[in-house]
This record gives structure tokens, C-alpha cells and sequence, in this order.
């Protein structure tokens, strides 16, 4: 069977679209959801707060680009190495109370970082330390927090609640790097870490308040043997799942690497400071909202849908390295903006709605492996060109990787029923 048929039949048996479900708010009318969304603003505000803060210090201690990279690379380096094994906890145990105890966790890291800074006693090496723990704390917080959307929402409200929340992540991105910018300006890069602490106090409520008995858990799977390797049969026999995936990799590994080219082009290429990096990431907030709106008001997609977003991505991102101008590259980080998050939110709902509730666990956890872990490949590697060919080779690079190989990938499903009609031709005659 093609991907193009697994996936359409996918579809028509794993959701049932409604007129409900096909407006763009529709899974805010479930209590437990507005709930949860309103923990998870507190907390992505505080990741903003605390991801621009760290960034800049970063640079600030090191003045190196590639460092930026080294630490971004440190946070993922977990999920490279255990993000599966997250995704079969989340499988085994109530996702919940995982929840509440990696917000504690994450609690725990950013109030080490904001008393080592404002101490003084803040090193890149003690940076590089917190970003491994707070990496062992995302791999199990990440595919948890996936596939708890699946158990919060009815089916038909998925992949309109999988958006809203990329929506709700992105609308923090116009609040966290402006409040980061302001805080580290005025009282100290410490006190942004401070207040991201302080935010994971939302969320740790939410969770707890949530009405459990409106809540659609999948069937807790037994500790057994072989667990992970039957969640990647169960992929390898969705080629659909398998193609998104794949692409969502290469997607994580090179085309998102924001931190380290987005700081350089802020103080090497427009010799401004961290103001103007949060400026930038305001701006792709802007974009990102829309492009997670749009994919909430969409009641299904295709495998080309996702394939066609991840090259308007990357060729968004090759001409926003040549923009002229400030205000060329203002306006092209909107259009990355919108194409970024309507590819991560159609693909994550996709696969969501594509695999059956037991595996969403492992198979998010493969997602997030993927999608996550090939940041310590990335990082350095766009650092090492930013540092030695300049920031907009660095950045050019991060665009034509993903679209090149989405449009490769594009090709080869284009050509598969040709090559599958000659070999059906072949076998015929041979008879």
C-alpha cells in the first residue's frame, strides 16, 4: 500500500470530523482543556522568559556563537538518548501525575540557575550542567505532555486542541522574550530565571484542578519486553507516520536552530543587543500564532499538506539569510513564523490521529526523539558554520537542508506509483 492510501485510510477511520470540530476554538468549549491550556500559558511564558535569558547569557559569559549552540545542544541531548523511553512511561503510568512532577523538576532547575546568577557564581560550565538535567526533565515532560492533549479532548477535538496549544506556546513567545528583554535589562539575567520558577506555579495548579473524571485515559500497558521495538514496527508499517517523522527530524535538526542564529544576526549583523532578539522572536511569535490558527480551523490534512509547509519553511528561512535589510528580514520572519508552527501542528496532530491510542506514548516519544534530539547534531554543527562562514551562511543552511529534503521526499512519493505500476508490468510478463 502507498503512504498516500495508508494515510487516506487512516484518516477516514481514526477521525470522525464534525462542524464543531472544524472551528478554529472548538476544543476551548471542553472545561478540562481551557483549564490546561491556562496552566501550560504560565508555563511557556516562563520557557520564553528563561530560554532568552539563557541564550544571552550564554553569549554574554562566552561571546561565542557555537557555545549558544553547545548549550542548546546539551538540553536535547537527553531526548536523543532516552526521549523513547519518556514516551513509554507516559504509556505506563497516569500522565497526569507525570506532569505535576516534571513541573516541580523544572521548578527545581530554573531556581538553581536564578541563585547561582544572581550570586554570582554563575559558570558556562554550571550552564552546560542545567541544561543536561533540564534535558532528562523535557524528556519525560515532552511526549507526557503530547499525548495527555489526546486524553483531555474528545478525538473529533485533537487536532484543533493540538493547535490551540501550539497557539497558546506562540502567544507567550509575544509576552516571554519582552518580559526576559526588560528583566535583564533593568534587575539581571537572574531574576528572569527567578521568574520563570515562579511561573511553574500555574501549571503545577491547573494540573491539580483538573476534574479527573472528565478525563479519557488510554489503557495503562503492562511492563513488558519489547515495547519500544513494537512501537517502531507499528511506525514501519505506516509509511505515512514513518515520512512525517522523518521530515519532522530533519526539521528539528537544522531548520529550528532560532537561538544560535537569531542572537548573531541580532548583535553581528544588525550590532544590536539582546532587545532586538527578543525583537526577532516576537516577530515569529506573530507569524506562529497565525500559521497555528490556520491549522486549528483545518478539519484534515495530507501527507503533501506537510511536505508542502516544510519547504516553504525552509525557503522562507534561505531568503530571510540574504535579506538586505532589517526590514526585509522582519517581514520573512513572519512568513517562517506562520509555515513553522502550521508544519509542527499539522504533523503533530497528524501522527496523533494516525496511531492508536496504546502507542501514542512510545510513538510521540518517538516524535519528540526526532524532532528534539537531533538538536545536539544541529547545534553545533550550524554554530561551528555561524562562527567560521558567518551568520548568514549559518542560517541559509538551516533553510536548504529541510527543503531539500522535503522536496526529495515530495519526489519519490510522486514517483512511487510509476515505479509500482512497472514492477506489477515486470511481474505480469514474467508469468
Amino acid at each position: 500500500m502507498t503512504p498516500a492510501a495508508a494515510e487516506a485510510r487512516a484518516e477516514s477511520t481514526n477521525t470522525t470530523s464534525t462542524t464543531k470540530g472544524r472551528a478554529t476554538f472548538a476544543a476551548l468549549r471542553v472545561r478540562n482543556f481551557r483549564t490546561y491550556a491556562t496552566g501550560q500559558a504560565f508555563a511557556n511564558t516562563g520557557v520564553w522568559v528563561q530560554n532568552i535569558a539563557l541564550d544571552w547569557l550564554t553569549l554574554e559569559l562566552t561571546g561565542s556563537p557555537a557555545a549558544v549552540g553547545i548549550a542548546m545542544a546539551l538540553q536535547f541531548l537527553p531526548i536523543l538518548l532516552f526521549g523513547m523511553y519518556g514516551g513509554m512511561i507516559a504509556d505506563r503510568y497516569p500522565k497526569r501525575n507525570i506532569l505535576l512532577i516534571t513541573q516541580l523538576c523544572s521548578a527545581a532547575v530554573a531556581t538553581t540557575l536564578a541563585v547561582l546568577t544572581i550570586s554570582g557564581n554563575i559558570s558556562v560550565g554550571a550552564i552546560y550542567a542545567l541544561a543536561v538535567v533540564g534535558g532528562f526533565v523535557v524528556a519525560l515532560d515532552n511526549p507526557t505532555r503530547q499525548s495527555f492533549v489526546g486524553e483531555v479532548v474528545p478525538p473529533q477535538y485533537l487536532r484543533n486542541a493540538v493547535a490551540l496549544n501550539a497557539a497558546v506556546f506562540q502567544t507567550t513567545r509575544l509576552v516571554g522574550p519582552a518580559l526576559s528583554s526588560v528583566l535583564i535589562g533593568t534587575v539581571g539575567t537572574g531574576w528572569a530565571f527567578a521568574v520563570n520558577a515562579l511561573l511553574y506555579v500555574g501549571p503545577t495548579i491547573t494540573l491539580a484542578s483538573m476534574n479527573t473524571a472528565e478525563l479519557q485515559p488510554a489503557t495503562a500497558i503492562p511492563r513488558a519486553k519489547g515495547q519500544l521495538r513494537s512501537a517502531l514496527r507499528y511506525v514501519a508499517d505506516r509509511p505515512h507516520v514513518g515520512w512525517t517523522i522523518a521530515l519532522v527530524g530533519v526539521f528539528g535538526t537544522f531548520g529550528l536552530n532560532f537561538p544560535v542564529v537569531l542572537t548573531a544576526m541580532a548583535s553581528e549583523t544588525f550590532h544590536a543587543g539582546a532587545g532586538m532578539y527578543g525583537t526577532f522572536n516576537i516577530v515569529l511569535a506573530v507569524g506562529s500564532i497565525a500559521g497555528a490558527l490556520i491549522a486549528g480551523g483545518r478539519s484534515h490534512s495530507r501527507l503533501r499538506l506537510i511536505l508542502l509547509l516544510g519547504a516553504a519553511f525552509g525557503a522562507a528561512q534561505s531568503l530571510a539569510a540574504f535579506a538586505p535589510n532589517l526590514g526585509t528580514f522582519m517581514v520573512i520572519l513572519v512568513v517562517m513564523g506562520v509555515t513553522n508552527l502550521a508544519f509542527q501542528a499539522i504533523a503533530n496532530s497528524s501522527v496523533q490521529l494516525w496511531v492508536d491510542q496504546e502507542y501514542r506514548g512510545r510513538v510521540m516519544g518517538l516524535y519528540v526523539l526526532v524532532f528534539m534530539g537531533g538538536t545536539p547534531i544541529g547545534g553545533p554543527i550550524i554554530g561551528w558554520i555561524t562562527e567560521h562562514a558567518g551568520v548568514r551562511a549559518g542560517m541559509a543552511v538551516c533553510g536548504l537542508v529541510p527543503l531539500a529534503v522535503a522536496v526529495a521526499m515530495a519526489l519519490v512519493l510522486a514517483l512511487q506509483p510509476a515505479v509500482a505500476r512497472r514492477r506489477a508490468h515486470a511481474a505480469a510478463l514474467a508469468r
